[in-house]
Formats: structure tokens, sequence, C-alpha cells
């Protein structure tokens, strides 16, 4: 197989994997990193744009009147853990394995979906545009990553109608994933001295509030992520031990669907408990559900791929409008471990599988018209 076009694309994306390892690419941190991918899009006769530090570019034979679908990797990465053996940013290949920060989660789809991206871009008679997308701070969902990036495209005129999110998925096509929302939430007493009983104790307001949350239903269930799940993960009270306290904090983790908005999960549950106030550290993260009758679903089934919905957050939680699939190479439980690697094999599989999923995607698209 050497020689070939395949195989070309595949070294090509090997070598940039490893010079991406080589550098430190921290979310908010990712300079010299965009650096690299906007140099290897421009070596390979690409015009690449940047804002930030996210690295996009647009197919050759762009058609305003057709459909965007966008390809979307991160650049980013978690810190590496202290348990690593071996240096991070040292991309070796071992057995068949290529190891360093960022080889799994996700530079492995990233790499895999720019080849991909190099085989179609000039091809005219696809049913859509292309716009390659390697996007910044998604492990923290960022303000400088997709939560500007899609802004930004609007002003450029582009609107992707749907979009492919390379994450590690073993291949497998993540049809939806829960949304979050962090609350810290503080209720309220009066204070007076343990001994005489006086006062009104904040911590057992909270305990009231806290059982009721551990155990509340909504009305509406979503029909693919199920209930909403509410975890009350750190409470903090009091000042010592004669004083009741009259203020108590907790907070709760909220793993929203699409059965409500973020917002107004938060209002129901202020309205459900009887003394808390809840403030939301953000909203953005939304629940993400592809219908099962949308092409790019069709497109993973006809293929044979498994679908599933992912127990892990990404950059679809931010394309609130954009129906999205997430699928990639590697696998979820690699990422932010120590001595993180991916296998070559998957490398390979996940080219095969991304140029078979955007001609389905394509053969389906143009039977629909």
């Amino acid at each position: 197989m050497k020689g070939t076009l395949e195989e070309n694309y595949f070294q090509e994306a090997v070598s940039l994997l490893q010079h991406l390892i080589s550098v430190p690419s921290f979310s908010n941190e990712e300079g010299e990193a965009a650096d690299i991918w906007e140099k290897w899009l421009r070596d390979h006769g690409v015009k690449a744009r940047r804002f930030h530090n996210n690295v996009y570019a647009l197919s050759e034979h762009f058609d305003s009147q057709k459909p965007v679908l966008l390809l979307n990797s991160h650049l980013d990465t978690v810190k590496p853990v202290s348990s690593y053996t071996r240096n991070p940013f040292e991309p070796s290949i071992e057995d068949g394995r290529i190891y360093g920060l960022g080889s799994n989660d996700a530079g492995g789809a990233g790499v895999t979906l720019a080849a991909t991206f190099l085989r179609f871009k000039d091809c005219s008679d696809l049913p859509f545009n292309l716009i390659l997308a390697i996007t910044a701070s998604e492990e923290r969902m960022g303000e400088l990553g997709m939560r500007a990036f899609l802004p930004h495209l609007e002003e450029q005129g582009l609107y992707p109608a749907m979009a492919i999110v390379g994450e590690p998925t073993e291949c497998k096509a993540a049809i939806a994933e829960r949304g979050l929302v962090v609350c810290d939430v503080t209720v309220k007493g009066e204070a007076g001295h343990a001994a005489r009983n006086e006062g009104i104790n904040a911590i057992y307001r909270a305990l009231e509030d806290i059982t009721l949350l551990r155990n509340i239903s909504f009305p509406k269930e979503s029909t693919v992520l199920g209930p909403i799940k509410v975890s009350v993960t750190m409470i903090q009270s009091g000042t010592q031990h004669n004083v009741v306290p009259d203020h108590c904090s907790y907070v709760a983790d909220i793993r929203t669907t699409d059965a409500y908005t973020n917002e107004e999960t938060v209002k129901l549950l202020e309205e459900a408990t009887s003394w808390s106030s809840f403030s939301p550290r953000s909203t953005r993260i939304q629940a993400s559900v592809l219908s099962s009758d949308h092409p790019l679903t069709l497109a993973a089934i006809e293929m044979g791929l498994d679908t599933y919905v992912s127990p892990t957050t990404s950059d679809m939680a931010l394309m609130h409008s954009i129906p999205s699939i997430k699928i990639g190479p590697g696998k979820s439980e690699r990422s932010h471990t120590a001595d993180e690697f991916i296998e070559l094999e998957e490398i390979r599989l996940g080219m095969e599988i991304y140029e078979t999923y955007l001609k389905t995607l394509s053969q389906i698209l143009s039977t629909k018209d």
C-alpha cells in the first residue's frame, strides 16, 4: 500500500499529529498549535483562515446555494496529570501506538478530519460545502473557542447547516449529549445560640431542599436522554459549634436534557424547592439530540455504525441550533489520563469511516433532493 494516495494521507496525518503533540496547547494557550495548523493547511494548498486560535478553511468550490457541513475538532488539551511516566510532549511511536498529550483527545480525530478534508475539498459535485474548523478552548468551553467562532462565521456570511464533531468515540456515532449547569445555591436562616435552640438553622432548611432534589422528577422527560439528573456535590455552613448558622451554601451539578432549556431547568428547580436560591455559573452547555430521521443519523445507520448517547460533553453543546453528530478515532476513557495514546490503526480506521460517511451522507442528501 506504500505510495498510494491513502497511505500518503495517513502518513501526513501521523506527521501532523506528532508535530502537534510536541508543543503545549493547553486551553487558552493554543497559539503555537494554531500556528502549526495554519502552516500545515497552507503547505497543502489550502487557504487557511484564523480567528483568535481557531483555524479554519473552506472547500474550493464553495457554492452559497448549498448547505454547509462543518468538520470540527479541537486543538487544545488539558494539562498532564502528575502520574505520567513519559514526556507528554514527546510524540513517540511504540508497538503501533503514538503516545503524547492530546494524541487521543482530540489530536487523532483532528488530523483525521483534516486528511479527509484534503481528499474532498476539490469535489464540486458534493451536495454540501465543507468547512474544516480546528477550534480552541473546548476543554474549558472558553469564550474564545466555539462560543466566539460561530458568531465569527456568521459575520462572514457562513451558516453551518450541520456538523461532524471529531472526538474519540471508537468511531461510533454519538447522536446525543447531556447538557450541564453547575449552580451555586444559597439558603438563609436566622442566627441564634445553639444551647437555647434559638434562630432558624439554615443547614436544616438546606437539607429539606437537598432531599427533595435527590428524588426530584420533572413533568417532561427526554425520549433519548431520559430524566434530568441533579447531584449535590459540595456543601458549606457554620462558623462555630454553638452558633445556629444563618447561611448555608451548596453546589448542584445538573445534567440537563432536551426536554427543557437549561434556563427552564433552573427555574423549575427554584420553584420546586422551599428555601434555595439558585445561581447558575453558566447555562451555555445545552443538551444536544440529533433526530432519528436526520441525514446525519441516517448516514450512520446505513453504514452500520453503533449509535449511542455520549456521557461526555464536547463543542456539540455549544452548537445550539446546528444538528451535529460526534464521531472519531480513539477511546474516550483514555482522555485526560497519564501516558495518553492512540493506535495508528485507529487513525487509519478513522480515515476510512470519515470518507465513507461523507460519501454516504452525500448520497442521502442527493436522493432527498
